[in-house]
C-alpha cells in the first residue's frame, strides 16, 4: 500500500516504517514518531499507531493545480512583513479551494481503512497533524506553526483536515516565522500525520521537558498534566498541574523522587464535541477535576522513565506530548521532539539579574526565563489588537498562540493570565529571550493601557510585575573561571525556587538553607496551626487554613507536603553534595505573622534572644511544629531519596539542650548517624564557643553564625541603629571567637564553616577566615565567584608565606 505503482517514491508511509533520517520525507513531527515506534515500543514505551503522506504528495499537490507560481506571485509582495495577512489568506484560499490529486486521495483513504483493520475498528477517531520537513530540528523548532486537528472521524472528514493542513503551511505566523529564521518558504513541504486518538479528553493529557525549561538544569523531569486533549496544556488555555522527578534517584529502589507537586487551577478542558458539531470543544472542569491531581505518583514515574529512555536514546534533551486514555487507563507518547532553548544555551557566561529598587506587586504568576524588563503595559484581549501594538511594549494577554508570535519578539517582557511553564507563551518566550510571567489569573483586569511596569523573573519560579518602572543590575557570570581552593565555598539559598537557577555555579553545596524561609513562602501557615486546628479561634485563619489545606485529610500533610518540595528541590540542585538545611529559627514575632500563628506565639520584650531555636523543638508548646518539620527531612531524605541532606540545628545554648533535641529528634524517626545523617550546630552563642570540645561530642560540624555571635559576643543589638558603628564583625573579640572555634572543633575533628553575608562584602574577612583555618564559607549566590576568587588568593599567600620560610 505504502509504494504506488509506477512510482519510486511513495505517498504514504507508516510510522514503523520511518526513523528520524526521514525527515525531508515526513517532518521531523512524523520522522520522529516513526523512530519512536520503531526503537522505543519494543521497550513497553505506547505510541499510538498511524501514517504519513510525504513530500512528494505535498510536491503533487503543488503541481497538480499549478499552485506553486500562483503562490510565488504572492510571497513576492510581501513587504518586511507588511502586508502579511492578505497575502497568507490568499494563499490559503489557493490551496483549499483545489483538490487533492486523486492518487493521493486514494492512497490517504487506503491506509485509512488500513488504520481501522489494524486497530478493530471502522472510521477510527485520529488526529490529523501537519509536520514540515524543516519541523522540530535542534536548531529550529517550527512547533504550533502549523494546524493540527483532532477527532477527526471518516474518510471524507479526514481528506478535508488534510487539504487545511496543507493549507495551514501558510498560515501568517507560519510566513512570518520562516521570514524570521531566513527558510525559503517554497523549499519547506507539508507532511500530515494521521494518528490514532487516544482518549485523554476521558482521562488527561500533557507535555514533559527532559529538564527544567527556565535553568536549564538537566537532572529533572518537569511534567504538566491538565484534564482533557492536550491541546490545552500546550496552548496554555489552562494552569496545569507541574511534577518534578528527579532523575538520577529514578531507578533507586524504594525511592519515590518526585520533588515537586502543584496543583493547577485547570479550569477548562478540551473534550470531544457532539456529533453536528465541532469536533472538540472546550468545556468548564467540575470542582473535582480541579482540586484532584491529574496523575498519581506511579503514572507520574512511569512517564519520567518514559522520558528519560527517550532523551537516552535520542541523545539530547527532549520536549514530549503525552496522553492518557480513559477507557484503558494507559499512558502513551503522542509526539517528541528535540528541545531547542536551553539545549543551545550551554554554560558560558550567563547573565544574573538584581533589582535595585521595589515597588508595589500587582501580580505574580510562573516566571519564564530569569532576567528584568521594563515598560509600558499594553493590553491585549486578543489578536485583533496587534496594530496597536508598541515595540519594547509589556504584552499583557489571557494567553497566546502562534497567532501572537509576529509580536511577541517586539515585546519586553509577556504577562498572560492563563498557562504554565509549558505553555506556548513560555516556550516561545523561552526561544526568543524574552521574560514572561504567565498564568497569573488576573493580569488583564489589573494592568492597564500605558501604566509603566517592571516584571521580574529574577527571584526563582515565581515571577512579579510591581509598579513601576524600577531600577535595576545586570551582572555577567562567568563558571569558566573560577579557581580551585581547598577551602570550599558553598551557597546560602533561601528561595526554593531559585535554587535550580544556580545549578552551573561550581559550588561545593549548600552551607545554608533556611527552613523559616520556605515556611513563610511556600507553607504560609504557622505548624502549630496545623497540628492543632482546633485551638485557631480567628475566623478568618480559620478560612484561610481549610483554603490552602483542602483536598488533605490530615492538615499536617499539606507542611510537610510543602516543606519537603522546597527542601527537595534544593537537594536536588545539589546532588550530591552536601545541603545542610536549618531547622526553623523564626523569633515569636515572626512566627506570629504566620496565618494562625498569633493563637501559638507569646508576646516577648526582646524575641531575639526569646523563645527561638533549640529551645522550641522540645517544647510542649511546639513540639508538634518540629514533629512536622521533621517528617519533611524524612520525606526529603528516606521518600525522595536524597540523603545529602544535611541538618543543622539554629541558638542551641546549652549542652543539655543539644541532648534535648538530639532525643526529640531520634524520637520523631531522625537519629543522627541514621542512613548517614549529619546533624550539625550553629557557633552564635559564646557557650558554643566556651564548651566547642563538648559541643564537638553530640554534633558533627560547626557552621558559625556570624551576624549572632557579633551580637552576643559585644552586647550589640544587631538591629539598631544607634549602635550600628559597634557592630563589626572583624572586632578583635568576635575574631578570637572564630579562632579558637576552628582550633577546639579541628582536635576534635569536626570541620568549620561559616554562613553569612560579610565574606560577600568584604574581601579581606574571607582572607582572615582563611588564614583562620576555617573549612568552609557559605555565600549569596551571586557574591560566589568574587568570594571564591578571594578564598584562592588567600590560599595562595599562605602557600607563599610557607615557601619562604621554608626556604
Amino acid at each position: 500500500m505504502t509504494a504506488q505503482a509506477g512510482e519510486s517514491r511513495p505517498l504514504i508511509r507508516w510510522f514503523d516504517d520511518l526513523t528520524r533520517a526521514d525527515v525531508p520525507e515526513v517532518g521531523g513531527k512524523n520522522a520522529s514518531l516513526g523512530e519512536l515506534t520503531r526503537s522505543l515500543t519494543p521497550y513497553g514505551i505506547r505510541v499510538p499507531p498511524g501514517f504519513a503522506t510525504t513530500a512528494r504528495a505535498h510536491t503533487d499537490l503543488l503541481d497538480a493545480a499549478h499552485l506553486r507560481p500562483r503562490v510565488e506571485e504572492h510571497l513576492a509582495t510581501l513587504r518586511d512583513g507588511r502586508d502579511l495577512a492578505p497575502v497568507g489568506r490568499a494563499i490559503r484560499d489557493l490551496i483549499l479551494r483545489s483538490p487533492l490529486p486523486e492518487e493521493l486521495a486514494d492512497a490517504i483513504k487506503a491506509a485509512y481503512r488500513e488504520l481501522g483493520r489494524r486497530t478493530g475498528t471502522t472510521d477510527p477517531d485520529v488526529a490529523v497533524r501537519s509536520s514540515a520537513t524543516a519541523e522540530d530540528l535542534p536548531e529550529a523548532s517550527f512547533a504550533g506553526q502549523q494546524e493540527s486537528f483532532l477527532h477527526i472521524s471518516g474518510e471524507e472528514e479526514l481528506l478535508a483536515a488534510c487539504r487545511r493542513c496543507y493549507a495551514s503551511l501558510f498560515t501568517d505566523r507560519a510566513i512570518s516565522y520562516r521570514e524570521h529564521h531566513g527558510f525559503d518558504h517554497l523549499a519547506v513541504a507539508l507532511s500530515v500525520g494521521v494518528q490514532l486518538m487516544v482518549r485523554s479528553d476521558r482521562a488527561g493529557a500533557g507535555v514533559m521537558f527532559t529538564l527544567d525549561t527556565d535553568s536549564g538544569f538537566p537532572h529533572v523531569v518537569l511534567i504538566n498534566a491538565a484534564p482533557g486533549l492536550g491541546e490545552s496544556v500546550v496552548s496554555g488555555l489552562v494552569d496545569p498541574d507541574e511534577y518534578q522527578v528527579f532523575k538520577p534517584l529514578l531507578e533507586m529502589s524504594g525511592t519515590v523522587p518526585v520533588i515537586s507537586r502543584t496543583i493547577g487551577s485547570k479550569l477548562s478542558k478540551v473534550v470531544y464535541g457532539e456529533p453536528g458539531d465541532e469536533p472538540t470543544v472546550t468545556v468548564p472542569t467540575t470542582p473535582a477535576e480541579r482540586a484532584a491531581r491529574v496523575l498519581d505518583d506511579e503514572e507520574i514515574l512511569l512517564l519520567a522513565r518514559w522520558a528519560v529512555a527517550i532523551e537516552e536514546h535520542y541523545g539530547c534533551p527532549m520536549d514530549i506530548e503525552w496522553a492518557k486514555d480513559g477507557d484503558t487507563g494507559d499512558l502513551h507518547i503522542v509526539q517528541a521532539r528535540p528541545e531547542t532553548v536551553q539545549s543551545r544555551s550551554g554554560a558560558a557566561t550567563f547573565r544574573s539579574y538584581r533589582l535595585r529598587e521595589h515597588g508595589p506587586p500587582l501580580v505574580t504568576g510562573f516566571a519564564v526565563g530569569d532576567a528584568i524588563a521594563v515598560g509600558e503595559v499594553c493590553n491585549l484581549r486578543d489578536a485583533s489588537g496587534i496594530d496597536r501594538f508598541r515595540d519594547g511594549a509589556v504584552l499583557v494577554t489571557g494567553a497566546t498562540d502562534p497567532d501572537w508570535e509576529p509580536i511577541m519578539k517586539r515585546a519586553a517582557a509577556i504577562v498572560t493570565d492563563h498557562g504554565g511553564r509549558t505553555s506556548h507563551a513560555a516556550i516561545v518566550s523561552r526561544e526568543l529571550g524574552v521574560p514572561a510571567c504567565v498564568g497569573t489569573g488576573n493580569a488583564t483586569s489589573v494592568l492597564e493601557d500605558g501604566r509603566p511596569v517592571t516584571v521580574s523573573c529574577a527571584e526563582g519560579e515565581r515571577a512579579v510585575v510591581l509598579d513601576g518602572a524600577l531600577d535595576f543590575e545586570v551582572r555577567d557570570l562567568d563558571p569558566g573561571r573560577v579557581p580551585r581552593t581547598t577551602t570550599r565555598v558553598m551557597l546560602n539559598i533561601a528561595n526554593p525556587s531559585a535554587a535550580f537557577r544556580w545549578w552551573r555555579l561550581p559550588a561545593d553545596g549548600v552551607g545554608l538553607a533556611r527552613m523559616e524561609f520556605i515556611v513563610a513562602n511556600h507553607v504560609r501557615v504557622h505548624p502549630m496551626a496545623l497540628a492543632r486546628f482546633d485551638e485557631v479561634t480567628d475566623e478568618h485563619d480559620r478560612a484561610l487554613i481549610e483554603e490552602l489545606t483542602r483536598g488533605y485529610t490530615e492538615r499536617g500533610d499539606y507542611f510537610v507536603d510543602r516543606l519537603a518540595n522546597g527542601i527537595g528541590r534544593i537537594a536536588a540542585a545539589w546532588w550530591p553534595r552536601p545541603v545542610v538545611v536549618r531547622m526553623s529559627d523564626f523569633k515569636t514575632n515572626e512566627y506570629a505573622r504566620l496565618i494562625g500563628g498569633a493563637a501559638f506565639e507569646p508576646v516577648e520584650e526582646n524575641p531575639m534572644l526569646g523563645w527561638r531555636g533549640a529551645s522550641r523543638y522540645y517544647s510542649e508548646g511546639y513540639r508538634d511544629g518540629f514533629a512536622l518539620e521533621c517528617r519533611a527531612i524524612r520525606r526529603v531524605r528516606d521518600h525522595m531519596g536524597l540523603t545529602n541532606t544535611v541538618v543543622m540545628i539554629p541558638f542551641c545554648r546549652t549542652l543539655r539542650e543539644a541532648d534535648e533535641v538530639l532525643a526529640t529528634m531520634a524520637g520523631y524517626g531522625l537519629p543522627r548517624g541514621k542512613r548517614d545523617l549529619r546533624v550539625q550546630v550553629m557557633a552564635e552563642i559564646p557557650a558554643n564557643i566556651i564548651l566547642a570540645d563538648r559541643f564537638a561530642e553530640r554534633f558533627d560540624a560547626f557552621s558559625i553564625g556570624s551576624n549572632d555571635l557579633t551580637q552576643l559576643t559585644l552586647g550589640v543589638d544587631r538591629d539598631s541603629a544607634l549602635l550600628a558603628p559597634l557592630f563589626d564583625e572583624r572586632d578583635p573579640a568576635v575574631l578570637d571567637s572564630v579562632r579558637r572555634l576552628i582550633d577546639l572543633a579541628h582536635r576534635a575533628g569536626r570541620p568549620v564553616g561559616l554562613c553569612g553575608q560579610r565574606p560577600s562584602d568584604d574581601a579581606d574577612f574571607a582572607r582572615l577566615l582563611v588564614r583562620a583555618g576555617i573549612d568552609s564559607i557559605s555565600v549569596a549566590p551571586d557574591s560566589f565567584l568574587a568570594v571564591k576568587e578571594n578564598v584562592a588568593a588567600a590560599e595562595r599567600e599562605i602557600a607563599e608565606h610557607r615557601e619562604h620560610y621554608a626556604a
